[in-house]
């Protein structure tokens, strides 16, 4: 698999990166392991989680799995805070002593010293930015962080914090991105571009609209089947995501390959774009995704899809190429 720089930072991550989050909920420990050994194997470094996924129990797993499948120096390993685990002032949010508290948590499930990136979940408009950044400061000068990232901020958002960091820089952004969410790109993706940031796209597939699995109905097995992600799922499936996925399959038939490998393969080659985070529930759902990074899209298809899941423009955005 190839790596890509994240951001104009030093960090070199691998261009598709494993996320955890279905660890919680439809996969196993076994599945964990195969889809971990699985995705190192291939070449993969970029295996993303977060403090809130299964209450800790996936950084629990992950650490179980960390110098006894694979060596932990063979993964960049990336975890969230700031999303609310317990009851109390310290239970979450972006206080500097939330903050602290949870990486210090979030290493000893782990079981690591330090981790490579740490990733700020979400904005908390409670908290002064101030604040915020300097708890993020002295993670970095302590050494339990090597690099910051952001998740789910707004272009102002990104812009104001970039750079409020004295110690180290966010090099990475966290955002949902694909051919049916394309919202980013009318300030996220120029705010990331203008600051070095590195985009980081998390359902990639369209919360798997994009593989075409709902067209004629919900598969039994699905996460739109459950009562959990049901809705999650049906936010995008519209009338217009019906038309993208269309035209996805079409290009997959016309290139011999999965409607997968032509959503992953979109993403994962727009501006701004390092690596898509990508989750599955076994090792088999997982071949999929690893199968796009052969795939490069003939200029006519990207195109053609670039037409099709187009984001509408306004005063006062300007999208300058």
């Amino acid at each position: 698999m190839e790596s890509r720089q994240l951001g104009t930072s030093g960090l070199r991550v691998s261009r598709v990166g494993l996320g955890t989050l279905s660890w919680s909920t439809s996969s196993d420990a076994e599945d964990a392991a195969n889809q971990l050994a699985a995705f190192v194997d291939a070449g993969g470094t970029l295996v993303d989680t977060a403090d809130i996924y299964g209450d800790g129990e996936v950084e629990l797993l992950l650490g179980s799995l960390l110098g006894h499948l694979v060596p932990r120096d063979s993964v960049v390993l990336a975890t969230k805070a700031v999303a609310r685990r317990t009851n109390g002032p310290f239970g979450g949010g972006a206080s500097r002593g939330a903050l602290l508290r949870a990486l210090d948590g979030s290493l000893r499930r782990l079981g690591v010293d330090h981790v490579d990136l740490w990733q700020l979940h979400a904005w908390d408009g409670a908290v002064p930015l101030e604040e915020t950044l300097s708890a993020v400061d002295h993670v970095v000068r302590s050494g339990k962080a090597r690099y910051v990232g952001v998740c789910n901020y707004t272009g102002w958002q990104l812009a104001t914090a970039a750079p409020g960091l004295k110690e180290g820089r966010i090099v990475s952004i966290q955002s949902e991105y694909s051919l049916l969410e394309r919202g980013i790109e009318r300030e996220v993706v120029p705010a990331a571009a203008h600051h070095g940031i590195g985009v980081l796209p998390w359902a990639p597939l369209g919360r798997g609209v994009l593989t075409g699995k709902y067209r004629t109905g919900t598969p039994a097995d699905s996460r739109g089947a459950s009562s959990d992600y049901a809705g999650y799922v049906e936010q995008h499936r519209t009338e217009r995501a019906s038309r993208i996925v269309e035209a996805v399959v079409t290009a997959a038939d016309g290139l011999g390959t999965s409607p997968l490998s032509v959503a992953l393969a979109w993403v994962r080659d727009r501006p701004g774009v390092v690596a898509p985070i990508v989750g599955a529930r076994d090792k088999t759902q997982l071949a999929g995704s690893l199968a796009a990074e052969s795939l490069t899209l003939p200029s006519a298809i990207k195109n053609a899809l670039d037409d099709v899941s187009a984001v509408e423009f306004g005063y006062p955005e300007r999208w300058l190429s």
